[in-house]
Formats: C-alpha cells, sequence, structure tokens
C-alpha cells in the first residue's frame, strides 16, 4: 500500500530565516542610506573648506599685490606641511592670467582658463579634481584652488569600511540574539511535547504552565481543556460501564431462574406461568439496553454539536399525542396546547416527552391524570408533565436525575434511567428542569423552560 507523506517545515527554521534576512535587508538598507548622506555631507564639507582656503588665500594674495604691486610674483608667506600637494593645488593670476604663484605640485599651465567662479570640475591626465575659482573685488588677482577626488574617494573609503565593519559585527550580534530567542520559545514547546509524549495513555493531567509565553499560552490551555474533556469522557464511560453492568445482573438473573424452573415445570399451566415471568425479565432487559444505549448516545461530550432549528412546542406535541396513548392506558390523558416557539432538535425532544409521558404513567395509579401542555410565560417556552401520582418529596428532587437512582419503597418497575435521559436532553438545548408538587401538593409537575427565542 502506496502512502503519501505531507512535506513538512519547521516553524522554527522559518521563523530564524526570516528575521535574519529581514535584519540584514534593513541594515544594508540602512549601512547604504546613510552612506550616501554621510558622502553627500562631506561633499559639502569639502566644497566648504576648499571655499574658505580660496578666500583665505585670495586675501593673502591681494595684500602682497597692494604692498608690492603685480609686476612682481606674489610670495605668500604659507608654511609648507608634509604631503600639503597631494590635497590642496592652487594658481593665483592677473587680470592677464600671468601666473603669480602655484605651490608645489600644481602646474604652470592654467588650471582651467575659462572656468566659472564657484565650483566646477577639472581633468588633469587620469587625476579629476574638484576647482574652486574666485577674483577679489577689483578682479585685478584670480584664485584657483583643486583638490583632487581622490583624496575625498579615500575618505569616503575608509569610512565605508569603518560602517561595513561596525555593521557586520552588529549584524553578527543581532543573528546570535535572534537564534537565542527563538531557540528559547521553542524550547518551551520541546519541553511540553517531550513530557506529554513521556505519558502513559492514562496519564492526562495537565500540562505545566510555567515559563510559558503569553503567546504560546493559548495553545497550552486548548491542550489542557482538551485533557479534561478526555479525562471526563473517560470517568464517564467508567461510571456507566460499570453501572449498567450492575443494573443488567437483575434482570438476567431473573432470567435465568425462570428458565431454570421452566426445567422442572410440572404441567404446561405451571410452563405457561414461568414462560410469562421469562418474558417479564427479558422485556425489562431489553428496556435497560435501550435505554443505556440512548444514555451512551447522549454523551455530554458531543451535546455542543447538536443542530437547534426554530420550531413550535404544540406542533410536536399535536404529532406526538397518539403515541402516548398506549404509554398511558388507564389514565386520563389531557393535551394542552399553545403556541410555543423555541429552538430545539426535534428527535430528542420526542425522546424527552415519552420518558416524561411513560414516568407518569408508571408512576400515577389507575386511573390518575396526566396532563401534557405547552406555552409561554415570562417571555420564554414551556414544556410540561403533570400527573397525580405520588410524587417526589423535596429531599430526593435533587437526586431523581442520577443514572439507576430510584426512590426508596417504589414498587413500579424501572431502571432509574428515565430522568437522566430526560435530564441530558434539556442540557443539550440549555433548557432549564424544575421540579414540583401539584395541586394540593398531590403529584409531580415537571417543567422544561427553554431559552428565549
Amino acid at each position: 500500500m502506496r502512502t503519501e507523506t505531507t512535506p513538512r517545515w519547521s516553524l522554527r527554521r522559518l521563523l530564524l530565516g526570516v528575521l535574519l534576512a529581514l535584519t540584514l535587508i534593513l541594515w544594508g538598507g540602512s549601512a547604504f542610506i546613510v552612506y550616501l548622506e554621510a558622502q553627500q555631507e562631506s561633499q559639502e564639507l569639502f566644497d566648504q573648506s576648499l571655499a574658505e582656503t580660496a578666500h583665505l588665500l585670495l586675501s593673502l594674495a591681494e595684500n602682497e599685490a597692494t604692498e608690492h604691486g603685480t609686476a612682481l610674483a606674489i610670495n605668500l608667506r604659507i608654511p609648507e606641511r608634509p604631503a600639503y600637494h597631494r590635497y590642496l593645488l592652487f594658481q593665483i593670476r592677473d587680470a592677464q592670467q600671468r601666473l603669480l604663484y602655484k605651490n608645489g605640485g600644481a602646474p604652470s599651465v592654467a588650471f582651467s582658463p575659462g572656468a566659472p567662479e564657484g565650483y566646477s570640475w577639472v581633468q588633469f591626465g587620469e587625476q579629476r579634481s574638484r576647482l574652486y575659482t574666485s577674483w577679489n573685488a577689483d578682479r585685478t588677482v584670480q584664485i584657483q584652488v583643486a583638490e583632487p577626488n581622490s583624496h575625498r574617494e579615500e575618505i569616503s573609503g575608509r569610512f565605508f569600511y569603518k560602517v561595513t565593519v561596525f555593521g557586520t559585527v552588529l549584524a553578527i550580534l543581532a543573528g546570535l540574539a535572534i537564534w537565542w530567542c527563538v531557540s528559547r520559545v521553542f524550547q518551551v514547546l520541546q519541553v511540553s511535547a517531550n513530557e506529554v509524549g513521556a505519558r502513559t495513555p492514562n496519564d492526562l493531567a495537565d500540562v505545566p504552565l510555567r515559563g510559558a509565553p503569553s503567546e504560546v499560552l493559548p495553545l497550552l490551555l486548548a491542550t489542557n481543556r482538551l485533557f479534561g474533556r478526555v479525562r471526563q469522557s473517560m470517568e464517564y464511560e467508567q461510571r456507566f460501564t460499570g453501572d449498567a453492568a450492575h443494573e443488567l445482573r437483575t434482570p438476567l438473573a431473573a432470567i435465568k431462574t425462570n428458565l431454570q424452573v421452566m426445567q422442572r415445570a410440572r404441567s404446561v399451566a405451571e410452563r405457561e406461568e414461568f414462560i410469562a415471568g421469562l418474558n417479564t425479565s427479558v422485556d425489562r432487559a431489553s428496556r435497560l439496553v435501550d435505554q443505556l444505549l440512548t444514555l451512551a448516545r447522549l454523551d455530554p461530550q458531543a451535546s455542543d454539536g447538536v443542530a437547534l432549528a426554530d420550531d413550535d412546542l404544540a406542533t410536536l406535541l399535536n404529532e406526538e399525542q397518539a403515541h402516548w396513548q398506549s404509554l398511558a392506558a388507564g389514565h386520563q390523558l389531557l393535551v394542552q396546547m399553545a403556541h410555543a416557539p423555541c429552538r430545539i432538535e426535534r428527535e430528542s425532544l420526542r425522546m424527552l416527552l415519552r420518558n416524561l409521558v411513560d414516568n407518569a404513567a408508571r408512576y400515577t395509579p389507575v386511573p390518575g391524570r396526566i396532563v401534557v401542555s405547552c406555552g409561554q410565560s415570562d417571555g420564554t417556552s414551556y414544556l410540561r408533565v403533570a400527573d397525580s401520582g405520588p410524587g417526589i418529596s423535596a429531599a430526593m428532587q435533587g437526586r431523581v436525575f442520577e443514572r439507576f437512582f430510584r426512590v426508596a419503597g417504589t414498587q413500579a418497575p424501572g431502571s432509574g434511567l428515565g430522568l437522566s435521559i430526560v435530564r441530558r436532553i434539556a442540557d443539550m438545548h440549555r433548557a432549564e428542569i424544575r421540579l414540583d408538587a401539584g395541586a394540593d401538593h398531590i403529584g409531580l409537575v415537571v417543567t422544561v423552560r427553554f431559552p428565549a427565542h
């Protein structure tokens, strides 16, 4: 037999992959934006420094020209710094574009004779430089200051290297932190899974909740609720099995006794008498088995799945009253119907009605009175079965809904399951059951009140 396995995926690996990918993307994007912003800011600072240097040199050159004239080369008293010419090259010319002064490394030819005032770019061989051109107020002295672009690229490169190294370290630390956090969260789930996996089939204790994060807590609580329902179901089945076995002993013992007596019957009449007793025992056992099966079908764990539909109790009573004639044979049976809309499940409610009428007929001496009615009061619909039997004392009313419970001294045959079935069906409909004494404290009145429609 070929079996297809569903591909499995790991939530832990997915979270780690997504979080790490987002971290790297955000870090890379942020580093790129920061680098562009820093580069733009540095270009502005470099340009500003270039302009300030040009104005300072221009003022010195203008002062020298005022003192000595422009016939002679201007001698600027500027202290030389190591490798100064690698970063700044400048030329000072007069109005006729004669070279008055230049620093070491600057060419003798003009940087750019037609360069406009302000910033521009100029090419010296393979070297591209940033050029700043300015004149004095009389336009007798011109200065051009050039800064090789390699200087700027070198500084930007060092900044990019530092950002990359620092960002990589941060990304590694963030990845480790993400890995630890995700592993810590899933460790709680793994501990719970191991704890549940090590249990025996009968160990349905709650899963420990200590240390569980708030996001995982609902799952563990739902698991504990499931374990609770399974425990209740198992306890219910164990009690049900034990009670059923205990109650079935009586009719089975009666059947066995009648069979043994029949074997020793001395006449046909005596045999017929024992056969009649055997039939009674078989009927009792059959009725008990039917009620046990009914009670098993009405498992409280499945009551939430019952589909309720809009209906009218008067319609249901009108359909069922013909079936009650055999149950209440010899009694005065009255049916009083009034409009009573509510939400019900018809088949289970038919069973409830038959059990109530059957109980009333069993415990009401012939020719007693049984009244079945329905209607509305206080905004809710009700179903009521009243009889003129011995009733139930207030002390016993709380126990009559227990399985196999029968009031002491009762001579009527029965299994003690009828009212248990009634209570179970009422719970399925979220209805309320009330037991009261009849008029003049005679008989019993059972009222089932349904939720407001």
